[in-house]
């Protein structure tokens, strides 16, 4: 293993878990109470839709720090670029959006910035 495939998998690390707390969180401080207080008056595809919707990205950010370690265990150079941009995009939205909307009080921003940084390192070419 070298340092890319290092950096990948450390990014894919973050990345899940900081997923997998910020579903908990999700559920726990957004779904349950926007679901308490609207209570009877949501229509049942609704009440089932909400939760599913609060919490795609959750499910987007850890699938994508899945694939990151599937890199890191030795994908071609085209598939890990690929991953890369994909997944590292959709972690930089993370980024900016909770640095936005936070004013940098929440860690997920410097979390995900740090696992972008690693993906940048983890594709880019070896000496170039």
């Amino acid at each position: 293993m070298n340092l890319q495939d290092a950096a990948l998998l450390t990014a894919g690390v973050i990345g899940s878990a900081v997923a997998a707390l910020h579903g908990v969180l999700t559920q726990r401080l957004m779904v349950r109470p926007l679901l308490r207080l609207a209570g009877p008056s949501l229509s049942p595809p609704i009440r089932k839709l909400t939760p599913l919707l609060l919490q795609f990205s959750t499910f987007n950010w850890f699938v994508g720090g899945l694939a990151l370690i599937a890199c890191g265990c030795g994908l071609n150079p085209q598939a890990r670029l690929a991953t890369g941009l994909l997944v590292g995009s959709s972690y930089l939205f993370a980024s900016l959006g909770n640095l936005w909307a936070t004013r940098s009080r929440h860690p997920g921003w410097a979390l995900y910035a740090a696992a972008i940084v690693l993906i940048v390192y983890g594709v880019a070419r070896p000496g170039g």
